[in-house]
C-alpha cells in the first residue's frame, strides 16, 4: 500500500511542477510586458468580432489599426480580439471575407471595450469567394501545414448520395489521402486513419463514420468551421501523431428564429436554431436520417425486407453570456448505426459527446477557457444462434478536464498556455449469451489510465517580416491499477499475470514535444516557412483493414506497449499572384517515427484478450512534396492539388527488418476541384482525382495438403492495387430567394464515366480450370445520380 501511495505522489509532484514552471513562465512574460508598458502610456481595446444577421462570434477575423498596418491581430475561437496602442485617435478595422469590412474610429484615453457587427457582402456575380481568410493570411501566418475550411466553401462540391461532407472535402487537399472508395477515413503525411485527432467542439471523436465509411458523423449544417493541422501542429494539440482536425459547431442565432434543411433520395436533415434570450443567448439543434431502410421493407424479397441499414445523429448546442465577462456554452453530439440481417446477425456502433465550456475574461489581455468533455463510442454485435442471441460489446469512454488561457501580451507576443487531464477507460469487450447453456459468458476486465499534459506557446512577430510561434508540450501518461494486465517476454509470451490491483499506479510515460514554426515574408505577396514539431500517442486502434470498421479493436500504451512517437520537419513556399486572386503553396516534409504497432501474420485481434501477443514493434518514414494552386475569386474558383509522397516501415520480425511500404502508401494523388457560377441561378461544379494504388499483399504461390489449398506469401506490402481515378459532376439551381426564404435544387453524378475503381481484390479457383487460380476484383460504384432539395429560413 505504501510503494502505492509513494507512486501516486510521484506523479502529482510531476504535475505540480508543470504547473509551477507555467506560472513561473507566465510571471516573466508580466514582468517583460510591464517593464515595457512603463516607458510609454498605453491602453488596451478589446472585444469580440460577431456576425450581424446571426450575432455569432467569428472565429479567424482581423483586426487591426489604419493608421499602423503592421499592428493587427486575429480573433480566438471565441471571436475575442485584443490590441494594446499607445493614447490616441485610431480607426480601428474588423475584416473577414466575404465580409463588409467595419471601421470604427476610437479616440483611446483607457481601456476599451468595442465589439464589430459585420455583414455579409452582397455576392456579386463575377466576385464570387471561396476563403474564409484575409487576403494574403496563408503569405503572413507563421504556421504552415493548415488547411482551414468554411462551410460555404464546400456547399457546390458533388460528393457520393450528394450529401455535403467536410472530411471528403478536406480529402481533395494535398497531404491528405482517402482510406478507399466513397471512405470518410483519412490519411495525413503518412500517418494511419487513428493518428489523426478528431475533435467537435474540442470532444474527441474516435470513430468519424456513418454506413460504413460512406458518410461521415459531421452534418454540415451543424458546423461553423473546420481546420486541419497536418505539420506544425500548435503546442495546445496532442494525444496523436499525424494531425488534427478541429471542428466548431455553430452557436445558433441569438437575434432570431431560423432553421434550414434538405430532402435527399436517402437521408434527409433539419437544422433550428434561435435566441433563448435575444443578444445574450441562443440554441442549435440540428438532427438528420437515412431510410434505405424504410425502402428495403417494400421489397418482396424476405432477404431485403428484414435488412436494417440506417444511421441517425442529432447536434445540439446553447450559449448563455452571463455578463460581459462570463459566457457558458452547452453543446453536445449523438449518433448511432444499424445493419441487419433479420434475426441472424446485427451490428450497432455509436458516438456520444458533450462539453461544457466557461469563457472568463480576467481584463483587457487575459482570456480564460475551461472546459469539461465528455466522450463515448461503443459497439455492439448481435449473433443468432437458434433460440438465442450471442452479444459481443465494446466500448471507449472519457472523461477530460481542459483548461486554456490566451494573453495578449503585446502586439508583437500571443501567449497561449494551460493543461489537460483525461481518464481513459477502455473496455476490450465482453461476450454474452441470453441462453446460459450456450456459452460461458465472458467479460474482459476495463482498463483505466490517466493522460495529464501542460502546454506554453508564444507566437511572436519580431519584426514586420519575421514571425516565430514556438511552444513546448509536456506530457504524463500514467496506466492505473484496475483490470488485468500481463508481463511478456522478448519472444512476446505471457510470464506473468497481475489481477485486482485495486488502484494506484503501474507505470508512467513522459514526454516533452517541442514546437515550432517561423515564416520570413519576403514581401506582401511571398514567403518561407519551415517547422518542427514533435507528438506522442498513447491510445492505438488496431485493424486489419486499410479503411477500418467499427469493430476496430483500441488498445492504451501499457507496461509492453509503447506510446508512438513522431518528429517531422517542413519547409514551404508560399505565393499570391494578382492581388491575391491565386494562390500557389508547395511544402516539403519528412516524418521519423517511433514505437510504431503492426500485427503479426494471422493475427486475432477481436476478444482477444492478450492482443498484445499479435502485435509487433518498429519504426517507420514518411516523407513527400505537396503543391497546391487555388483560385480564389471569379466565376470559375477551385483548385488544383498534387502530392507525391513516400511511407514505409520497419519490423524485426517482418520482411526480415527492411523497409516496406505501409498499406497507406500512395506515390501519386492528384484532385482537381472546380466550380462555375453559370449564372445567378445556375452554379456548376466539378472534381476529379487520381491516386496510386495501395500497398498490398498477394499470394505469389499454392500448395496442396489433403486436398485444401494454402497460397504462399511473399514479403508484406509488396505488391500494389490498380490505380484509382473519378469523375463527380455537381449543378445548383437557386429556386427562390427573398428576405425569408430561400430554396434550391442539387444534382450530382459520383463517378460520372462510370470507372470501376478496386475495392477489393479477391482469389479463387477458376470456374473453367480448378488448377488455375484467379484474381477477382471487387468495385462498389459506378455511376450514381443523387437530387436533394434544400431550404433556409
Amino acid at each position: 500500500m505504501k510503494k502505492r501511495s509513494l507512486g501516486f505522489k510521484r506523479e502529482i509532484n510531476f504535475m505540480l511542477s508543470g504547473k509551477q514552471f507555467l506560472k513561473f513562465a507566465i510571471g516573466l512574460l508580466l514582468i517583460f510586458s510591464f517593464s515595457k508598458s512603463e516607458a510609454q502610456q498605453k491602453f488596451t481595446i478589446n472585444g469580440n468580432v460577431k456576425d450581424a444577421r446571426t450575432g455569432e462570434e467569428m472565429f479567424g477575423a482581423t483586426v487591426s489599426v489604419k493608421e499602423t498596418p503592421t499592428i493587427g491581430t486575429g480573433t480566438n475561437a471565441y471571436g475575442f480580439y485584443s490590441i494594446t496602442l499607445p493614447e490616441g485617435n485610431y480607426n480601428i478595422i474588423a475584416q473577414y471575407v466575404g465580409y463588409e469590412p467595419k471601421i470604427i474610429n476610437v479616440n483611446l484615453t483607457s481601456n476599451l471595450k468595442q465589439d464589430f457587427l459585420i455583414g455579409e457582402i452582397v455576392r456579386e456575380l463575377n466576385e464570387v469567394v471561396i476563403s474564409a481568410e484575409k487576403k494574403n493570411e496563408n503569405v503572413s501566418r507563421p504556421q504552415m501545414g493548415i488547411e482551414k475550411l468554411d462551410i460555404l466553401e464546400i456547399k457546390n462540391i458533388p460528393v457520393l448520395f450528394g450529401e455535403k461532407d467536410v472530411i471528403k472535402t478536406l480529402q481533395l487537399l494535398p497531404g491528405v489521402k482517402s482510406a478507399g472508395e466513397g471512405n470518410t477515413g483519412f490519411f495525413v503525411r503518412g500517418g494511419g486513419a487513428d493518428e489523426n485527432l478528431i475533435l467537435l467542439d474540442e470532444a474527441p471523436v474516435y470513430s468519424a463514420s456513418h454506413l460504413l465509411g460512406f458518410f461521415s458523423v459531421f452534418n454540415s449544417d451543424a458546423i461553423k468551421d473546420a481546420t486541419l493541422f497536418k505539420g506544425g501542429m500548435p503546442a495546445e494539440y496532442g494525444g496523436r501523431l499525424a494531425s488534427v482536425l478541429d471542428i466548431k459547431m455553430n452557436d445558433g442565432n441569438s437575434n432570431k428564429f431560423g432553421g434550414s434543411g434538405g430532402i435527399g433520395l436517402i437521408s434527409s436533415r433539419l437544422n433550428l436554431e434561435g435566441p433563448i434570450v435575444k443578444e445574450r443567448g441562443s440554441f442549435m439543434f440540428s438532427g438528420r436520417r437515412t431510410y434505405a431502410d424504410v425502402f428495403l421493407k417494400l421489397s418482396k424479397d424476405s432477404s431485403l425486407n428484414n435488412t436494417k441499414l440506417y444511421f441517425y445523429d442529432f447536434n445540439l448546442k446553447t450559449n448563455y453570456r452571463i455578463d460581459s465577462k462570463n459566457r457558458i456554452f452547452l453543446s453536445g453530439y449523438f449518433g448511432n448505426d444499424v445493419l441487419g440481417f433479420g434475426d441472424t446477425f446485427g451490428i450497432s456502433w455509436g458516438n456520444a459527446t458533450g462539453t461544457l465550456r466557461w469563457n472568463h475574461l480576467f481584463n483587457a489581455k487575459l482570456f480564460s477557457n475551461t472546459s469539461l468533455i465528455y466522450s463515448n463510442y461503443n459497439y455492439q454485435i448481435d449473433i443468432g444462434l437458434g433460440e438465442s442471441v450471442l452479444k459481443i460489446k465494446s466500448k471507449i469512454r472519457d472523461f477530460n478536464l481542459k483548461q486554456d488561457f490566451t494573453y495578449f501580451t503585446s502586439n508583437s507576443h500571443l501567449v497561449k498556455f494551460g493543461f489537460n487531464s483525461i481518464l481513459h477507460t477502455i473496455s476490450p469487450g465482453s461476450i454474452t449469451s441470453d441462453n446460459s447453456n450456450d456459452l460461458n459468458n465472458t467479460t474482459y476486465s476495463d482498463r483505466k489510465s490517466w493522460e495529464n499534459a501542460v502546454y506554453l506557446s508564444d507566437e511572436w512577430k519580431i519584426n514586420s517580416k519575421f514571425n516565430v510561434d514556438f511552444g513546448l508540450r509536456a506530457t504524463a501518461y500514467s496506466i492505473l491499477k484496475f483490470g488485468e494486465y500481463y508481463n511478456y517476454n522478448e519472444k512476446g509470451d505471457v510470464t506473468d499475470t497481475l489481477k485486482n490491483l485495486g488502484g494506484g499506479i503501474i507505470k508512467t510515460y513522459l514526454n516533452l514535444e517541442p514546437r515550432l514554426s517561423t515564416s520570413y515574408i519576403l514581401n506582401e505577396t511571398t514567403s518561407l516557412k519551415a517547422s518542427y514539431a514533435r507528438t506522442t500517442q498513447n491510445i492505438h486502434q488496431l485493424s486489419n483493414t486499410t479503411s477500418g470498421s467499427p469493430t476496430d479493436v483500441w488498445i492504451g500504451s501499457s507496461n509492453y506497449v509503447k506510446p508512438a512517437i513522431a518528429d517531422q520537419v517542413s519547409f514551404g513556399y508560399f505565393r499570391n499572384l494578382k492581388e491575391n486572386k491565386y494562390e500557389f503553396s508547395t511544402e516539403v516534409y519528412y516524418k521519423l517515427l517511433a514505437n510504431q504497432i503492426e500485427y503479426k501474420d494471422g493475427a486475432e485481434l477481436n476478444a482477444n484478450e492478450n492482443v498484445e501477443t499479435e502485435l509487433v514493434f518498429g519504426k517507420g518514414r514518411a516523407y513527400g512534396i505537396e503543391f497546391l494552386v487555388k483560385k480564389k475569386t471569379g466565376k470559375l474558383t477551385g483548385w488544383v492539388a498534387y502530392t507525391l509522397s513516400k511511407t514505409e516501415r520497419s519490423f524485426d520480425r517482418i520482411n526480415k527488418g527492411n523497409y516496406f511500404s505501409a498499406k497507406q502508401d500512395r506515390t501519386h494523388e492528384i484532385s482537381i476541384v472546380a466550380s462555375y457560377e453559370l449564372t445567378r441561378k445556375w452554379t456548376l461544379s466539378a472534381n476529379w482525382i487520381y491516386n496510386t494504388g495501395n500497398a498490398v499483399t498477394f499470394p505469389t504461390g499454392k500448395y496442396t495438403v489433403d486436398g485444401n489449398i494454402i497460397s504462399l506469401y511473399s514479403e508484406r506490402n509488396q505488391d500494389r492495387m490498380p490505380a484509382s481515378h473519378r469523375l463527380d459532376l455537381g449543378a445548383t439551381y437557386l429556386h427562390k430567394k427573398t428576405d425569408k426564404w430561400e430554396s434550391s435544387w442539387s444534382f450530382s453524378l459520383y463517378n460520372a464515366y462510370s470507372q470501376q475503381n478496386p475495392y477489393t481484390i479477391t482469389f479463387r479457383k477458376s470456374k473453367d480450370n480448378p488448377e488455375k487460380t484467379e484474381a477477382v476484383q471487387t468495385s462498389l460504384f459506378k455511376i450514381i445520380p443523387s437530387v436533394s432539395y434544400n431550404f433556409k429560413f
